[in-house]
């Protein structure tokens, strides 16, 4: 095993926590490693709203080039992040076991607010899936952009005179700066394959193709490609309000997915449960059903949107 597989990663805390897990992961099999930081595009842009810039990829696209030009031998992303449209020659080489999947509200005072009829609130946060799931259950609230990396995210909170701002718990909980001033918010559904990280490498490298498939967790490999089925045949990315959660119970997958209007007013929703053995395809028939149900009107006016 003389060769040193060259792990590139985003330089934020939670992007070399991520890459740590899968340096780790391979040094423990005999594996030489080296972690190559690169800037993504989203790291560098924190002003403009991510709806805006040409998001699919915004925060893979710069460690995928460093794979193709190769730089690294191994790219390691928050799963949630990777476009559905992998570039060409380039796979996915291991998802590693799901961490938390909830969002979390992380407030400034307390949460009485939310209990208050007709307070406008002021809560922070760039996704438009979480906005459009606040402004279904708080139409009155206020929205406001909320870029950065955690870290970033947190002293902007507490700088700006807002009530709140929404959270990953995985990215919170994993670098250990989750304040004791946060509440899960479990009506929430999350992104598709939030909490999951992957590892991808180029599809003719076997030599790292082999070394990352002994960590692969096939449960979380599963549920999260019937979420990314889902949003693929959604034809969402980060720009799209499209929620998602696939998890296997006594050999049966459940899932729920959702697409909301960006406004909050529309919502379509589909659950399933199906046997383990007859769940590839669950996530393209959970998103057939909800196009049906005239959800693909809605994915129309969010396009002409854009």
């Amino acid at each position: 095993m003389d060769k040193v597989i060259r792990i590139g990663t985003r330089d934020s805390q939670l992007a070399l926590w991520q890459a740590h897990q899968v340096n780790d992961l391979l040094t423990a099999q005999g594996y030489r490693t080296e972690l190559v930081p690169i800037k993504s595009e989203g790291d560098i842009d924190l002003v403009t709203p991510l709806y805006e810039i040409g998001v699919q990829g915004i925060f893979t696209k710069s460690l995928d080039l460093a794979l193709l030009n190769n730089r690294i031998d191994v790219a390691v992303h928050s799963f949630k992040d990777v476009p559905t449209q992998l570039p060409q020659q380039i796979t996915h080489a291991a998802i590693l076991q799901r961490g938390p999947v909830t969002d979390l509200l992380v407030y400034k005072n307390n949460t009485d607010f939310l209990e208050q009829p007709g307070y406008i609130a002021n809560i922070a946060t760039s996704s438009v899936r979480r906005k459009a799931q606040w402004l279904r259950k708080y139409p009155e609230h206020q929205l406001h952009n909320l870029r950065g990396n955690v870290n970033t995210r947190l002293q902007k909170l507490a700088a700006e005179n807002w009530d709140g701002a929404i959270f990953a718990a995985a990215g919170l909980e994993r670098i250990h700066v989750r304040p004791a001033t946060s509440i899960e918010l479990d009506w929430m559904l999350p992104a598709p394959a939030q909490g999951a990280v992957v590892a991808v490498c180029r599809d003719n490298d076997t030599f790292c193709l082999e070394a990352c498939a002994s960590f692969n967790h096939a449960a979380t490999a599963l549920a999260t490609h019937i979420e990314r089925e889902f949003l693929r045949t959604l034809m969402g990315g980060c720009t799209t309000p499209i929620s998602a959660y696939a998890y296997i119970e006594h050999n049966t997958v459940l899932f729920k997915g959702e697409l909301c209007s960006l406004d909050g007013t529309q919502l379509f929703s589909v659950s399933r449960e199906v046997p383990l053995d007859q769940a590839t395809h669950l996530g393209q028939e959970a998103a057939q059903d909800i196009m049906a149900q005239g959800g693909a009107e809605i994915v129309a006016q969010i396009r002409n949107v854009k």
